[in-house]
């Protein structure tokens, strides 16, 4: 997908520059960053983050500076108006998601509610 499109979910610049110094690392050009969502947590539902090879039916791409984020239909439905970014502080560096759909969050910010 192109970036003037407007995108279900957001992809920026601070995670796609993370994601492409680690696959340069890996030395797999063919990786892409998979975000999920899974049940458990103490709100119910997690995040996940994985590097994946390949891209399944029916997974939604963002391309941005010649990575891929891949998300799967059943993740990208709780995702939809959030965005995937990469942050640095206090606390460590970390992928981050941030959801509008989330009613609630654990105080690590890796576990929701809808």
């Amino acid at each position: 997908m192109s970036d003037d499109v407007a995108l279900p979910l957001q992809f920026t610049d601070a995670a796609a520059s993370k994601v492409k110094l680690l696959i340069a690392d890996e030395e797999n050009p063919e990786l892409k960053l998979r975000v999920y969502i899974t049940g458990g947590g103490c709100s119910g539902f997690q995040y996940g983050f994985t590097f994946d090879d390949k891209v399944n039916d029916g997974d939604m791409t963002i391309e941005k500076q010649g990575v891929s984020l891949v998300v799967d239909p059943m993740s990208l439905q709780y995702l939809i108006g959030g965005s995937v970014d990469y942050t640095e502080g206090l606390e460590g560096s970390r992928f981050v998601v941030t959801n509008p759909n989330a009613k609630t969050t654990c105080g690590c910010g890796s576990s929701f509610s809808i």
